[in-house]
């Protein structure tokens, strides 16, 4: 690198100051947290590798910088000649430093949000930022309901009381960032929030700053990369630990500030312990959609890590319920229970242990919550022996075997507490205990099972040949509906252990037998899918029968892509005209709707409409035959895949589409973003309580007959413009391999299922995820918007009034808006000009004039979306966003130049052919510090150095945009 001369060598943190945005508030420290952060980094850069590796870092940035500023192409290409003249090390330790500042960049706003959050409670204000439209306070919803809408109090209370929400854990690989990792970033966010308290000491403040350094360098020194694979039981305990370290606690705390909201209102009732607010399930080990690695022996041992996990929480808080529980006075229900208790301790001299001794007969509480204690103890050893030997000897009768049985002795305590006078002592922690205990019984979450429809097929196909009677899987929809219902309406078992099975078969039926052996309480739902037909859903009910499940979960048919999405309403009215399935039933069903697949299959635009209509429909139906209907929203993180604000995705939903029960899946990085720290987990149940409630009692309006026209006319011309390009144009597999990092991304280890369903195939058997994820890290985003402006050119064209009404959909009903801004958000963080620099490295010439007809089509889009709109720029009517984004844009240029340029390395042998060989054996044999990271991944096919770049790039591109999968 060349010399630079001492005028030049100002400081990158004075250069990020000037290039920086402005403050957008005056309680906007977004860009003060930023450059202390960034302060701290770089000296440890420096010291760890060096005056001019630190210098090269500030070269990239400042030419990323001025990229930013005019977009010049030539600026990409110097920055491509510093990033190539790096040799293998360097290259390493720089795309790490600049997705270290990324992570630093979002811990900085999380800190501003957070900061920007007290303010305002303190001042009471809610009205800036456009924040009704994109935040949900608890106590401004009821407020609102009470003082602007003239609901009773009354009113409020029971619609809240009643209402469900059920968060669904998924194991979607979408989270790049490692768990210890996140563990670290959590202690840097600590720090930094202390920093800037108000009655902050010098010493305090010196000692904090250390902390800070301390931290940012052991992130910055710990591996950011996954060697492995995780396993489905790794990905269910990194899962587990947001309950230990901020769901668990912040369950009953955020109960507690609804029931200061609900007095504020005038309503001086608490929210019922038992009532089902918020509800936790999880997909991790369940999910075999496509997992080969779900097998049911996961199944098994994840239901009973987490029945251990929940016991052990239970039993770590027990004892300090039983100090706090001190009273001797009592009533008699409670007293003769205890005596009871003392003298059937006495009796069995196994059970009569130190702690009945030392508990006089005075203290009745604490000799109840004693044996509350034991059982505690015994249901987690018990699931300890059978998760690791499989078997145990603590008898079944000395745990929990129900949530009732647990629940009992403490509705007794409470009971008595507050017919004794101390209703107070009794809403304490207590009351917080029951509520746990109400909100994760005994199994901590609730496992969903979900397997493709096609399998239980293949299960039922192998019955019926056995049987002699033809073949299911050849029989009409109205054939098999017919043979399923007459063996669900009979007796006969259909099949025994000479049934011939494939491994495939006995994957199945295993997995069945596993979830009639283990209590009924680890399990929620089972998903089907790839449904269909009403078929689908009768084949699980059969076989969960045939494996003699004693409390059958309920079957939830997963409707995904556009034709099946279409064709959902009148499967759901066929299952309903069935008197056995509405028996079955009991007035409730549960439909998921899916955003991934839809979207793969037809476009954003097109997608997002069909589920609307679908909703609507599925809800006319259900309501026709006296059903309550629950809608599972299967979304992701990214908006291709459904993703944005909560508070936005719950309102824009059609009207009693809600009705205070909604499920929806939280997927990879969203977990940490919505649970990883107190605050976050507060806000989440927040978001979601409120915008739920104030969906059922204050629905969003219909949508006007013409704008229903509207966007039929529309979403027939996206859906062809979509399908002629992805899945039409002969060439299109090739290029989109070319031009992104699709084939490099299994390669990240960041999730236990395969990137494909089948390993051969095209767009059609690409998960949603990876073919999300390869669009985003080249800036382009194709997924989202494409077919968006084929739609909007065509409607305009035909007559100038359209856009007239466009904006009127825009301005008056939610749905449209939301989908609108969504994609400019997107826009806000697209390049085109990034994405023709992977087409010039890596895409073959013929194949540059299919590149730049979609970044026209890109920059053609993006001019219509602001015309309907209303806008002149991008984000204009949320500079926060846009200052966040901005400050993260020069970061983001880098590793995308670094990444593209590393893909022509590995994926062309004869580009620096002559140089690799030597580079290769120099650094291997260096002593310098850059040269050690190049050895923690010898086996790579790859040069070395080279993979470990990519996929540090990847990650970096991925924690610079955050919403990527």
């Amino acid at each position: 690198m060349a010399t630079r001369n001492l005028e030049k060598m100002a400081s990158i943190d004075a250069q990020l100051r000037l290039l920086a945005p402005a403050k957008v508030s005056e309680d906007d420290k977004l860009i003060e947290y930023d450059a202390l952060l960034l302060d701290r980094f770089l000296d440890i850069l420096q010291d760890l590798h060096g005056e001019d590796l630190k210098e090269t870092v500030q070269d990239c940035y400042e030419l990323s910088a001025e990229y930013e500023g005019n977009h010049d192409p030539q600026k990409l290409e110097e920055l491509g000649n510093v990033l190539t003249s790096l040799d293998p090390g360097d290259s390493i330790v720089l795309a790490k430093s600049f997705s270290h500042m990324l992570n630093l960049a979002n811990l900085a706003e999380e800190v501003q949000i957070a900061y920007r959050r007290r303010i305002k409670l303190k001042k009471g204000d809610f009205a800036d930022e456009a924040n009704a439209t994109t935040e949900s306070d608890i106590e401004e919803t009821l407020k609102r309901l009470v003082v602007q809408l003239k609901k009773s109090p009354e009113e409020v209370f029971d619609a809240l009381k009643n209402q469900t929400v059920d968060l669904v854990f998924t194991a979607h690989p979408t989270q790049s960032v490692r768990r210890s990792l996140l563990q670290k970033h959590a202690r840097i966010r600590n720090c930094l929030t202390q920093l800037y308290a108000k009655d902050i000491t010098p010493d305090d403040k010196q000692e904090l700053d250390e902390a800070l350094q301390r931290e940012i360098q052991a992130a910055f020194r710990t591996d950011e990369i996954r060697r492995t694979p995780p396993t489905p039981q790794d990905e269910m305990r990194a899962g587990m630990s947001y309950f230990y370290e901020t769901i668990w606690k912040g369950v009953p705390k955020f109960l507690r500030r609804v029931d200061t909201a609900l007095k504020n209102i005038g309503i001086n009732e608490r929210v019922p312990y038992n009532a089902p607010l918020i509800q936790f399930s999880s997909w991790m080990g369940g999910d075999r959609d496509g997992n080969p690695r779900v097998t049911p022996e996961v199944t098994r041992d994840v239901c009973l890590l987490a029945r251990m996990m929940a016991a052990n929480l239970y039993f770590s808080q027990i004892e300090d319920l039983m100090f706090e529980l001190s009273m001797w006075r009592c009533n008699d229900e409670l007293r003769a229970h205890a005596d009871e208790l003392h003298r059937s301790s006495k009796r069995d001299a196994k059970h009569y242990i130190e702690f009945w001794k030392q508990v006089p007969s005075s203290e009745p509480y604490r000799v109840i919550l004693g044996d509350v204690r034991d059982k505690l103890y015994h249901t987690r050893e018990r699931s300890r022996h059978l998760l690791t030997t499989g078997t145990s000897d603590i008898p079944e009768e000395a745990t929990f075997t129900s949530v009732d049985q647990f629940l009992e002795p403490l509705e007794l305590c409470y009971r008595s507490l507050c017919s004794c006078g101390d209703r107070p002592i009794a809403d304490g922690s207590l009351l917080d205990f029951l509520r746990q205990v109400s909100t994760f019984g005994l199994s901590l979450v609730r496992l969903d099972i979900r397997q493709e429809s096609d399998r239980h097929t293949d299960v039922i196909n192998a019955i019926t040949n056995h049987l002699g009677i033809g073949s299911y899987r050849e029989w009409s929809e109205e054939r098999r509906q017919e043979w399923l219902l007459s063996e669900l309406r009979g007796k006969r078992p259909l099949f025994g252990i000479d049934l011939p099975k494939t491994d495939e078969i006995a994957d199945v039926l295993d997995t069945f037998h596993v979830i009639s052996e283990l209590p009924s309480d680890n399990f929620g739902a089972y998903i089907i899918s790839m449904a269909t037909a009403a078929s689908d859903v009768l084949a699980v009910e059969l076989l969960q029968r045939e494996c003699h499940v004693k409390k059958p979960l309920r079957v939830v048919p997963l409707f995904e892509k556009l034709a099946d999405l279409e064709a959902a309403p009148a499967a759901l009215a066929r299952l309903f005209s069935i008197d056995w399935y509405r028996n079955r039933i009991d007035g409730k069903q549960e439909v998921m709707i899916g955003y991934s697949d839809s979207g793969k299959d037809a476009g954003r635009f097109s997608a997002a409409w069909q589920l609307y209509k679908a909703q609507e429909e599925l809800i006319n139906v259900a309501k026709e035959y006296g059903v309550k209907l629950t809608m599972f929203h299967g979304r992701g993180g990214t908006v291709g895949r459904g993703g944005g604000p909560t508070h936005l995705a719950i309102l824009s939903q059609p009207p009693d589409t809600v009705h205070g029960s909604l499920r929806v899946t939280v997927q990879g990085e969203v977990i940490e973003q919505s649970f990883g720290e107190e605050h976050l987990c507060f806000r989440t149940l927040q978001r979601f309580t409120a915008a739920t409630l104030e969906h059922g009692m204050h629905p969003p309006i219909s949508p006007k007959p013409e704008w229903r026209s509207l966007m039929d006319e529309m979403a027939v011309i996206a859906t062809k413009e979509y399908r002629s390009i992805v899945f039409q144009e002969p060439r299109f597999v090739e290029y989109f391999r070319l031009a992104t990092p699709e084939m490099e991304y299994g390669r990240m280890n960041i999730g236990s299922r395969p990137s494909k369903r089948k390993p051969s195939g095209g767009i059609e058997s690409l998960r949603a995820i990876p073919w999300i994820f390869a669009w985003t890290q080249t800036r382009f985003h194709l997924p989202v918007w494409l077919g968006f402006g084929a739609a909007f050119k065509q409607v305009i064209e035909k007559d100038i009034k359209n856009l007239q009404m466009l904006r009127e959909m825009y301005n008056e009903w939610p749905f449209f808006r939301v989908t609108i801004d969504l994609v400019e958000m997107v826009f806000a963080k697209g390049d085109p000009g990034i994405a023709a620099l992977y087409d010039k490295l890596l895409v073959s010439e013929d194949l540059w004039s299919f590149g730049e007809r979609l970044r026209a089509d890109y920059e053609d889009t993006k001019r219509l979306l602001l015309q309907v709109a209303g806008h002149k720029n991008l984000l204009e009517g949320d500079p926060y966003l846009r200052q966040r984004l901005r400050l993260r844009d020069s970061y983001i240029t880098t590793l995308n130049v670094c990444q593209a340029y590393t893909l022509k390395r590995i994926r062309d042998p004869n580009y620096d052919v002559e140089v690799r060989p030597h580079i290769s054996k120099e650094i291997m044999e260096s002593n310098k510090p850059a040269a050690e990271l190049v050895k923690l991944n010898p086996t790579s096919e790859y040069a070395p150095g080279l993979e470990d770049t990519l996929i540090l790039t990847m990650k970096g591109i991925a924690a610079g945009l955050q919403n990527t999968g």
